[in-house]
């Protein structure tokens, strides 16, 4: 996706039975969409990062996982199994269902984690990797979505828009 382009639209359903459509995350002054799953390890070594971005900028930035992966091949991503991992981690922010893949298309995320920050406008400001260490935590130098946020919060441009996402490949419905 091209750095200024508007959110992709998308109405999904959340964890919680709910649907949740873009327009409903307009409050937030930053949105982060970041396409993940429960399987994939990448994805699982960002689920405390996420957490901890949720709420240190609470209020500021709006978080929002979407988990896109086939989950008849892979049903430890299935609907049931995200709403287990959801209470079982305590996130603080919708994890919502894109079974159809036509999110993920629209976003053309490649896998998970795959982030995006979007400014007030609704507009691309970054898109990739979360931090340059997933596997290391404490070896994390560069927190390239955090970096993103500050910037668009500020009105201003990231250093880096684009840093190539790390994980597994989204697993798409054969």
């Amino acid at each position: 996706m091209d750095i200024g382009t508007k959110a992709p639209h998308f109405s999904l359903t959340n964890i919680d039975g709910n649907t949740y459509e873009l327009q409903d995350f307009f409050d937030a002054p930053v949105l982060v969409v970041v396409f993940t799953c429960n399987h994939c390890p990448y994805a699982q070594a960002y689920d405390d990062r996420l957490k901890a971005l949720a709420a240190d900028y609470k209020g500021k930035v709006q978080v929002v996982m979407i988990n896109s992966n086939d989950s008849k091949h892979y049903p430890e991503d299935s609907f049931e199994a995200m709403q287990k991992a959801h209470e079982a981690k305590e996130f603080a922010f919708p994890y919502l269902h894109d079974h159809t893949q036509e999110v993920a298309k629209a976003y053309n995320a490649e896998c998970t984690p795959h982030t995006f920050v979007f400014d007030k406008e609704r507009e691309l400001v970054y898109e990739g990797a979360i931090d340059d260490n997933w596997k290391e935590e404490e070896l994390v130098v560069e927190e390239h979505v955090r970096e993103a946020v500050d910037a668009a919060l500020k009105g201003a441009k990231p250093e880096k828009e684009k840093v190539a996402p790390l994980g597994c490949s989204i697993k798409w419905k054969r």
